[in-house]
């Protein structure tokens, strides 16, 4: 399990690497966000759903890395507004890029790359430095999204409509990655051990 210190649980996982591999996993990740999108709770007072984006894009960062995890939020975007119902709800098009939520979705690309940075250098194998990737790349969300949303209903409400009923949900979906990434780590550097 050292060979792999400064890699992904992906390159854990799946030795080879071929362009063909990389493709698939960016077209995977692209996916799951996809899927985690039509997790989607609608709040009368914002138009910023409660989804399971945020936890698809943070785990799509920590496992494939930064330049995969960030591409694979590029290839989600490109879906899209291309038209695939890919956006929260099941939504779709370039209108929502240049909506309210459309700096969250514009953040969910660095976020990606940065949680991905991280975990490429061994953050995702303990609970305490996997929580705090995960922290770090659901403030970049923030860094990203806050700022535009402010442009639609005004710096006084960005917070109230964008950040503070979030909270909660978040330290969840955070709480849940930490906790799952260091222990497929063990379970896979078991299986390692075992195979040896």
């Amino acid at each position: 399990m050292e060979r792999t210190k400064n890699g992904t649980l992906a390159d854990t996982l799946i030795r080879s690497r071929t362009l063909a591999r990389d493709a698939w996993l960016v077209g995977a990740g692209s996916v799951l966000v996809g899927l985690m999108a039509q997790i989607a709770i609608p709040l009368p007072f914002t138009p910023v759903p409660v989804t399971g984006q945020t936890f698809g894009v943070l785990l799509v960062g920590a496992l494939l890395g930064c330049r995969r995890g960030a591409l694979s939020l590029v290839l989600y975007l490109l879906e899209g507004i291309a038209g695939l119902p890919v956006f929260a709800g099941g939504s779709s098009g370039l209108t929502r890029l240049l909506g309210p939520t459309g700096g969250y979705l514009l953040g969910f690309v660095v976020a990606a790359g940065v949680t991905g940075w991280l975990c490429e250098r061994g953050w995702d194998r303990r609970v305490p430095t996997a929580a705090l990737a995960m922290l770090i790349g659901n403030l970049v969300i923030y860094l990203f999204g806050l700022p535009w949303l402010a442009l639609f209903v005004g710096p006084e409400k960005s917070l109230v409509m964008g950040f503070w009923p979030f909270i909660p949900g978040d330290l969840l979906k955070l709480a849940l990655a930490a906790l799952v990434l260091p222990g497929a780590w063990r379970f896979v550097g078991e299986i390692r051990q075992q195979t040896q």
